[in-house]
């Protein structure tokens, strides 16, 4: 990427209040589709199944996959505008692409995804578990037990869910892999998203634990802690002097595209990391902790 290719700062918008948020009303949009990044076969005749598909980074995320050579299902909550989209760039890249909508949080509903997955594709060989949710609140004595139940079930119950059902296809696979999106709200700490960031939490345990259950049955698993990065998770929970000043915190002053993650999810999900498992990429802009 040359230096007037690199993604600027991200103005302030108008606040769209929805926890999961919309790329159709983001301005500016994110951007996504890497038109630098040159597919080399890297997930030829692979399949994988991201949560969070439909946007953002995992939206990224599907359409690298699809360069490289991978058919991809793309899970997502409610926005069918967005999953369309999505579905269209990857068909784009002469791959197949199976929206499906449903709540993660449901462990019914995680089971439904994969065995559809599997139906559509035959095998499955990669699990991407990338979508959550955040509710910002001043103190903790904010957080009701209905939220606390919410972040919880969507962005780490949801992991077990997937990975329990994934895994006897998984196992199958000659290059079976599970990737998770941590954050850096986890090492760095954040006053206002405590029971996001204790998720996250969870999901650093998560992957180490998992990736030596799994060694040596050849499954790798690792995660990739974002830092500020420009989806639409951030207009939609944030306040407009939030998003404003969005990313400037960073050594490199501003946010991330989830163009600029995908990447290391390619790698991870390929032989070029072979000999890595129960590690965390960290994406954030020259953050450390």
């Amino acid at each position: 990427m040359s230096g007037q290719d690199k993604p600027q700062g991200v103005p302030g918008q108008q606040q769209h209040k929805d926890s999961h948020g919309t790329e159709k009303e983001m301005s500016p949009k994110p951007q996504y589709d890497a038109p630098w990044y040159k597919g080399s076969g890297k997930l030829e005749g692979k399949v994988a199944l991201i949560t969070g598909g439909d946007s953002g980074i995992g939206r990224s995320v599907a359409i690298l996959f699809a360069r490289e050579g991978a058919n991809v299902a793309i899970v997502y909550f409610k926005n069918d505008h967005d999953a369309e989209e999505t579905k269209s760039m990857i068909e784009k890249e002469g791959r197949k692409c199976l929206p499906i909508k449903g709540d993660i949080s449901q462990k019914q509903f995680c089971t439904q995804a994969v065995q559809k997955t599997v139906e559509t594709f035959k095998h499955l060989d990669i699990l991407v578990n990338n979508a959550a949710v955040q509710f910002p609140q001043e103190s903790i004595e904010d957080i009701s037990e209905e939220q606390l139940d919410t972040t919880f079930r969507t962005n780490i119950y949801s992991m077990f869910f997937l990975t329990q059902s994934a895994m006897p296809h998984l196992k199958k696979s000659e290059a079976g892999c599970v990737i998770n999106t941590t954050s850096v709200t986890t090492f760095k700490g954040n006053p206002k998203l405590l029971d996001y960031a204790s998720t996250k939490g969870a999901i650093v345990g998560f992957t180490r634990s998992l990736a030596q259950n799994l060694a040596s049955s050849g499954i790798r698993v690792n995660g990739i802690a974002p830092g500020p990065i420009w989806t639409p998770l951030i207009p939609s929970t944030f306040s407009k002097e939030k998003v404003e000043n969005f990313g400037k915190n960073v050594p490199m002053e501003r946010p991330g595209q989830p163009e600029e993650c995908a990447p290391a999810y390619v790698y991870l999900a390929s032989k070029d990391s072979s000999y890595m498992t129960g590690q965390v990429l960290h994406i954030n802009g020259g953050n450390s902790y």
